[in-house]
């Protein structure tokens, strides 16, 4: 394996490491005061990658050292940009550039490159090792992805440091993948042709629609590596979540207070994560627009960072989106990796649409700062996939959301929004691609997101509540402060442990 350290001396270094046994980790008394140093290791894709570069601003924001290990290559080029803006924004982070060798396709591996990255990346995991044992002043913690759970296990084990976990999705998909391990062994018949529900015993259950395809398939590379990675939750010292407290409260309660899943370690809500202000050159024409529309008036559609309509669907979306009558700001994708987007506008949508809506609409294909749109006077609903941080975005802003799950863990979030009153879904729409859902029925939802005062009080609710958890004695910020002052006291105990 080949590894590239760069660090905020320039720095660089090559080496290959055989694998070995590990030596533990020695501390010289002196070499390190309280200030935690804690390493961060991220999985592939966006919506992995920008909740721990959040993670990371507010950590630097409470005086901690920080090490942030990335894959590479990356799937993306998102990824690869925002990393690059991120370190050069903080040069006072440590980097380490993880060359991930690249999987053997069997027949267990999906074709799916970010399935792919997760698997090959979760496999050698463990051979962080030697990069992080090296490194002064030491590491103190690891907070890893849960994709990587078990091989940060293993060496945060070995350096005698601690572990935490950082889940990127919701606390109810969460304890789908803690549940896993069970789920698909002796508890496989669940998951039978039949069954309307998957029950974890002490919390709600859940809709077997909303189960992701690949985990009726304990073969499914997808389904085994999280298999592997959740067996090493119990483990850990907590696990981090970007959700806050009354978000979530019920599967929160339940799991704090050992009723379900209580192998697991305690939840730590943090969020929302607020995001991190980084200046992506050319990427903010939509806002001069946003600024000239009446408060409350545009629908923002996005789909995230790895979802592709099928031009059927996007056909059916931009004619529902125009008979709804509604200002729009659409973020249109094609293709599940970035860089394989070649097409243009005028390729994928009809030159009379675009030429209909130009005075009331603006659709983009290009990377966009949603918090910016989101937190936008002009916008008035939210329309997207229901990714976790497209979630955390909106109830950070109290924006109403009419969501629309395409894969993974989504139509799970999109449960939990709903029961938190942030908005609203079609169950019957089904997976992406699982049917083409037409125009008359995307138009009724829109308009129910755009004139439904219920749900806009709920909304707004909803956003109080986010900023209460964040602001100055909130849950959320007491959480992050609680861990940073017990990493500290961690290092002054292990200081003072090597003294005598």
């Amino acid at each position: 394996m080949l590894i590239c350290i760069n660090s905020t001396c320039s720095f660089h270094l090559n080496l290959k490491f055989k694998h070995s046994s590990h030596t533990k980790m020695s501390i010289s008394p002196g070499s390190v005061t309280s200030q935690p140093h804690i390493a961060l290791f991220p999985s592939a894709g966006m919506g992995h990658l920008t909740p721990f570069l959040r993670l990371a601003s507010l950590l630097l924001s409470h005086n901690c050292k920080l090490t942030l290990i990335t894959t590479k290559p990356t799937v993306s080029v998102a990824e690869c940009t925002h990393i690059s803006s991120f370190l050069s924004k903080h040069p006072e982070i440590n980097h380490i550039e993880f060359h991930v060798p690249p999987m053997q396709h069997s027949g267990s591996i999906s074709d799916d490159p970010f399935f792919i990255q997760f698997e090959a990346t979760s496999r050698s995991a463990h051979q962080i090792h030697p990069l992080l044992a090296s490194l002064t002043p030491p590491v103190s913690a690891i907070f890893a992805d849960l994709v990587v759970a078990n091989g940060a296990n293993k060496v945060a084990v070995d350096l005698g440091v601690r572990n935490y976990i950082v889940s990127t999705t919701s606390l109810k998909f969460l304890s789908l993948m803690a549940y896993l391990p069970v789920l698909t062994t002796s508890d496989a018949a669940k998951l039978v042709d039949g069954a309307t529900e998957i029950e974890i015993p002490g919390l709600t259950p859940l809709p077997i629609s909303s189960i992701p395809p690949p985990f009726f398939n304990a073969d499914h590379g997808f389904t085994a590596t999280l298999v592997s990675n959740a067996k090493a939750l119990p483990f850990c010292n907590g696990i981090l979540m970007n959700t806050f407290e009354s978000f979530e409260p019920e599967t929160l309660s339940a799991i704090n207070n050992k009723r379900a899943l209580s192998n697991l370690p305690s939840i730590l809500p943090i969020g929302p994560l607020e995001t991190y202000g980084l200046n992506m050159n050319g990427q903010t024409r939509y806002l001069p627009w946003l600024n000239d529309q009446p408060a409350e008036s545009v629908v923002f559609l996005s789909f995230g960072s790895r979802t592709a309509m099928s031009k059927d669907q996007i056909k059916e979306l931009s004619d529902g989106l125009e008979r709804s009558g509604y200002r729009f700001l659409w973020v249109l994708k094609t293709k599940k990796v970035d860089k394989d987007e070649k097409e243009d506008l005028g390729e994928i949508l009809s030159s009379s649409f675009l030429e209909r809506t130009k005075n009331r609409g603006m659709v983009i294909k290009e990377w966009v700062n949603q918090q910016d749109i989101l937190g936008n006077a002009a916008i008035g609903g939210f329309v997207t996939h229901c990714g976790w941080n497209s979630v955390m975005e909106a109830a950070g802003n109290g924006v109403p959301v009419l969501a629309w799950p395409q894969h993974g863990d989504q139509r799970t979030n999109a449960e939990v929004l709903e029961k938190a009153g942030l908005g609203i879904w079609d169950a019957t729409w089904g997976w992406g691609g699982q049917r083409l859902v037409k125009q008359d029925e995307i138009q009724r939802k829109i308009s129910e997101l755009m004139t439904d005062e219920k749900l806009k009080s709920k909304a707004k609710s909803v956003g109080d509540e986010a900023k209460k958890a964040t602001g100055n004695g909130g849950t959320s910020k007491n959480t992050i402060l609680e861990t940073i002052e017990s990493l500290k006291q961690n290092v002054q105990t292990v200081l003072g442990t090597r003294k005598n």
